[in-house]
């Protein structure tokens, strides 16, 4: 697949590891009327990594392994906009410094860039250290495939997906974990635009739940969206197809769920998704649950 990366610009983008926060009330209210004090976004989860269940924690909106964020709104959004998924952090302070992470989601709202680090760099990561990321993506597209969009997506991630043509030359066949209905689709909805943020997958229907073995979702899960179009924000359009990553838990308030951030759209529906179990991006990119363990001295 010939794209544009040697035309797209590199550049530095930095935030620091965020804190959790929590407002005046501890307590989510589920969509039947049940309160939940529960852990949320932000800090440093050390055992919620990538390639782990993203349903089963009693948790709201957790986001795996590191959560980044710059305290200057304005520099914070170009964090969040310039930092795609694959992209290469750096550690820049603090006892871990000179680590390296990889990008592997975006959360809306909080606006939180995501990070996977292997286990002895959590260790000695502490809240405010400050994390460089070398941010690639933006501007990426096709040469061949006029009809599909990548958004969000780094040139490193986009080399390693298993892609293949599809039945027509300008469409690709791309693996995916699951296959999930638009009318599900719930929190970002509507937004202008999907280089920031996510969106999240209700999970409040046990039909739907069972229907697309949506309790099997792992973070990191490669997905496709159907009858949704992401081109200039989240719509609704039938026959389109959009492709996505898992970034953060299962949620208990309502029009919440598992966030999804964008990879690639096509409102054409140029894009074939087909059922790979091991779509993950952990997978393809050695990181998370996927990362080679050094061996034991001795």
């Amino acid at each position: 697949m010939e794209t544009n990366e040697k035309n797209l610009v590199e550049i530095s983008v930095i935030g620091e590891v965020s804190s959790p926060q929590s407002g005046s009330s501890p307590y989510s209210i589920t969509p039947d009327g049940q309160p939940k004090v529960l852990p949320g976004t932000g800090g440093i989860t050390y055992n919620v990594k990538v390639g782990d269940n993203a349903i089963q924690w009693e948790a709201d909106h957790v986001e795996p392994c590191v959560s980044v964020k710059n305290k200057d709104r304005d520099e914070n959004g170009a964090l969040n906009l310039l930092s795609c998924i694959g992209n290469i952090a750096r550690v820049i302070t603090g006892d871990a410094k000179g680590s390296i992470g990889v990008v592997t989601g975006k959360h809306g709202g909080i606006e939180n860039v995501l990070v996977d680090f292997d286990d002895n760099t959590l260790e000695k990561l502490a809240i405010g250290d400050k994390i460089l990321i070398r941010g690639i993506g933006v501007g990426l597209s096709f040469v061949g495939y006029p009809h599909i969009k990548p958004i969000n997506i780094s040139p490193n991630l986009l080399r390693v997906l298993p892609v293949r043509e599809g039945k027509t030359k300008d469409s690709l066949h791309v693996p995916v974990t699951h296959v999930i209905p638009a009318a599900i689709m719930g929190s970002g909805l509507g937004s202008q635009q999907c280089y920031r943020g996510d969106y999240d997958i209700q999970l409040f229907d046990r039909q739907n739940v069972e229907k697309y073995h949506l309790q099997t979702l792992r973070f990191g899960d490669v997905v496709a969206i159907m009858d949704a179009d992401h081109t200039y924000g989240r719509i609704y359009r039938t026959g389109a197809v959009s492709v996505g990553v898992i970034v953060h838990s299962n949620c208990v308030t309502a029009g919440h769920g598992p966030g999804v951030t964008t990879l690639l759209t096509s409102a054409e529906g140029k894009i074939a998704p087909y059922l790979d179990s091991t779509a993950n991006i952990g997978a393809y990119l050695k990181i998370g649950r996927f990362r080679k363990r050094p061996k034991k001295k001795g």
